[in-house]
């Protein structure tokens, strides 16, 4: 009887609890949602390819491939200059009859593509010539046949010379990021660093500020004459410190003992992310004064980080719907994993990424005002 009072008692503050209840259903169906909204996309990877020198027909053949787009340039420069302005993914130079292929490597499955894409256009080509050859050897052989008696017809075809073998071009493979080794593991980084700063920061502010409002810290400090903001300041100033430790070391960590390959400056990648955790402090902490306890906390969290692995950049949006790639717009990591991206791939300066700093800045703003508004619902004087 005792367990079933227990029992009874559990239950109906469970019922009571209204948020848990619609967070503990609701929360897996969301999520279900959103997996079947991204792993039923099309997974088609569209390249976009440069070409210098290269033969109308070849050209030709390797436009008519499927998710392939050419672009002609005059002369190798201004196909690099199209190529650092990330509108090109490779570059195919010819030079007598040897070609040079240069991939700008940032993304693996591009990569892939373009060098199935041009193998497939270089061989109908040669297919082409080899048949219109032969064509007009039949043709001109006929001719001269019908002209000639039967039995120099017959001479004619013992002394034919045999056809010569084709040169078979040199193909040559540059790559300006990684080398052939590199695969989507290397794209996918600079975005899962961002991933496991704001994922740290953001759970041990949020459950950190719980903890104080629960236990009556935050009740007693908000009955003093200190302003809601200061409280606030406060509060990220102190968490900020840390924050600032663990990103340094989530950064090297994953730089150093992976082995990645940085082309850009390796402070610039941690101002990034520092950015971004201050982002995930504010979160953390408005998030926490929704939730009425740790058990509720803890259902918050699969709502917003779920979203974040979808929709940040881990798994490749370029392919699926515009509507879900524009959901990816209010996902601070996207922000992030753009700038690092091209800084760790591309080599580019902190500078170029003024509109995503910006954009993070302004999450930060919005985030630590609504943490100033909601401490109000708690301040009873």
């Amino acid at each position: 009887m005792r367990t079933f009072a227990i029992m009874k008692r559990v239950l109906t503050e469970m019922i009571r609890d209204k948020r848990s209840l619609a967070l503990m259903f609701l929360a897996p169906i969301l999520v279900l949602w959103l997996m079947s909204v991204i792993f039923t996309a099309n997974s088609t990877t569209n390249v976009e390819v440069g070409t210098v020198g290269v033969t109308s027909s070849v050209s030709t053949n390797l436009d008519q491939v499927k998710h392939v787009t050419v672009h002609h340039y005059a002369n190798e420069a201004n196909a690099k200059k199209a190529m650092k302005a990330d509108k090109i993914d490779a570059i195919i130079h010819k030079t007598d009859n040897d070609y040079s292929l240069t991939y700008a490597n940032t993304d693996s499955s591009k990569t892939s593509a373009v060098k199935m894409a041009f193998k497939s256009a270089l061989t109908q080509t040669n297919i082409n010539q080899m048949k219109s050859q032969l064509g007009v050897a039949q043709k001109t052989i006929g001719k001269l046949q019908a002209t000639l008696p039967v039995q120099a017809q017959r001479k004619l075809q013992s002394q034919m010379p045999t056809q010569k073998k084709a040169t078979t071009p040199q193909i040559t493979n540059h790559y300006v990021y990684g080398d052939s080794s590199t695969g989507f593991f290397d794209k996918m980084l600079p975005v899962l660093m961002g991933f496991f700063v704001f994922f740290f920061v953001f759970l041990i502010s949020g459950m950190a500020l719980l903890k104080e409002r629960t236990s009556g810290t935050l009740s007693r400090l908000l009955a003093t004459p200190v302003r809601r903001s200061e409280i606030v300041f406060g509060y990220m100033a102190s968490y900020g410190i840390l924050a600032i430790f663990q990103t340094i070391l989530i950064v090297m960590a994953t730089i150093w003992l992976l082995g990645v390959e940085v082309v850009g400056s390796v402070i610039s990648i941690i101002v990034i992310n520092l950015i971004l955790a201050l982002v995930a402090l504010a979160f953390g902490i408005l998030l926490s004064t929704f939730a009425n306890s740790e058990f509720q906390m803890m259902q918050f969290i699969p709502i917003l980080i779920i979203p974040q692995v979808f929709f940040s950049g881990i798994i490749p949006m370029d392919s699926m719907a515009s509507w879900i790639q524009d959901i990816s717009y209010i996902i601070p990591i996207k922000y992030s994993g753009d700038a690092v991206t091209g800084i760790m791939m591309q080599g580019k300066s902190l500078f170029s990424f003024g509109l995503d700093i910006g954009v993070l800045l302004i999450f930060l703003v919005v985030l630590t005002f609504l943490n100033v508004r909601g401490l109000k619902r708690y301040r009873k004087v």
